[in-house]
């Protein structure tokens, strides 16, 4: 069945109010046009009761402002009732082309900044919501999720943070650390994986894929991504491989040790097309390092998947191996602000999300469960019958 057309079985939580910060606008108007395209078109006898007052509407999104005094501090206002409402506050905490000023200098935005407007606008609604939902595609803090020593614990205190507001369901992708949910036991969290969405827009692009374990493979570049790989290796029926990195742990560089070497364990990658899988890019480096080790070991082609394309340290390299041969497509998702300059370049895939988003929030919002959302099995085997058919 595709999901959008399904049958309406519950009646909403409360009328649907969407409101993505001014660092998810693009996306949020995405999401907005799915879910007003989907409810004008789903026929239900239900439909005219005060129950589903609301329902249909010219646009679901609710205008949020969140502006800053010119000593840098800010506030958060909503601009219309959100009484009794079922709110979805969208934020991408790495949107850093946005800017305030701050005593007359220009400051770009960093997660803090974002996290905290999003708790202004949650506290801007003061509590006349019927329920808070927050989209948060990037786990805010989720690098620093566990405490190695007097470290602060940041992740798990920002979810505290935002539960104690009431936010009742957090919906994040991919968090680093799925177990980071411990410290919000009695609220709800999914962390979900866009594998479909990878393979959709891979097989969008490239018409010559052998999907077998013969012909391809999918490469963890850590351990910490290895369950990632497996699930990914698994719903394909493709083999897998992992690098682990050596480090020299009496040295600190960045606030990290550096690597001394990808160590490879795995059967043989020669003439096979391999898969790249991981949380996000942040400087590119171990994937970078991964990628020339496979082409050394004479892979044919080299995908990289990762749900965040932060690229801290720019394109540069990325340019230059693909130059080289050594890449030969990156696909990440629209979850994260994407340069213009990423979005131009020639072996790049734009993984949209928008629509399993706005899928999400059309079944939260009829409280109906995520389960066939969330396992995408079934669906990814329909796109590989599809494509296998079409190469015949």
């Amino acid at each position: 069945m595709i999901y959008e057309e399904k049958t309406i079985e519950t009646i909403p939580v409360g009328p649907l109010g969407l409101i993505p910060l001014k660092s998810c606008d693009e996306l949020g108007e995405k999401v907005n046009q799915y879910l007003i395209a989907w409810r004008h078109e789903r026929e239900s006898e239900h439909k005219s009761t005060i129950a589903f007052a609301g329902y249909q509407r010219d646009s679901y999104i609710i205008q949020a402002q969140t502006p800053r005094f010119g000593s840098g501090e800010g506030k958060g206002s909503i601009e219309e009732s959100v009484r009794g409402d079922d709110l979805y506050f969208m934020v991408d905490v790495c949107n850093y082309s946005l800017t305030y000023s701050l005593c007359g200098i220009v400051n770009h935005m960093s997660p803090d900044d974002h996290f905290q407007d999003l708790k202004r606008v949650i506290a801007a609604a003061a509590g006349k919501a019927r329920r808070i939902n927050v989209i948060m595609p990037f786990l805010y803090e989720s690098r620093q999720h566990k405490r190695s020593g007097r470290e602060s614990l940041d992740c798990a205190s920002a979810l505290q943070e935002l539960t104690s507001m009431g936010v009742e369901n957090i919906i994040t992708f991919d968090a680093h650390d799925p177990r980071v949910q411990n410290a919000i036991p009695l609220k709800g969290f999914e962390t979900v994986q866009p594998i479909y969405q990878f393979i959709k827009y891979l097989l969008k692009e490239e018409t010559d894929l052998d999907i077998d374990s013969d012909h391809m493979m999918v490469i963890s570049p850590d351990e910490g991504g290895m369950k990632r790989a497996i699930y990914f290796a698994n719903v394909l029926g493709l083999d897998m491989g992992m690098f682990y990195k050596r480090r020299d742990y009496t040295t600190v560089v960045d606030g990290r040790n550096p690597i001394v070497a990808h160590e490879f364990l795995g059967t043989d990658v020669e003439g096979k097309d391999v898969l790249i899988i991981d949380d996000m890019i942040s400087s590119g480096e171990s994937m970078l390092d991964v990628a020339k080790e496979l082409k050394r070991r004479k892979a044919r082609k080299v995908f990289i998947c990762a749900t965040f394309g932060l690229f801290t340290n720019g394109l540069n390299k990325f340019d230059e191996y693909y130059r080289n041969g050594l890449i030969d497509r990156i696909l990440t998702t629209n979850l994260v602000y994407q340069t213009p300059e990423l979005l131009s370049r020639p072996y790049y895939i734009n993984v949209d999300m928008s629509k399993y988003i706005a899928l999400i929030i059309d079944n939260l919002n009829h409280d109906a469960s995520l389960s066939d959302l969330l396992n995408p099995t079934k669906r990814i085997n329909r796109l590989l019958d599809a494509y296998r058919k079409n190469r015949e």
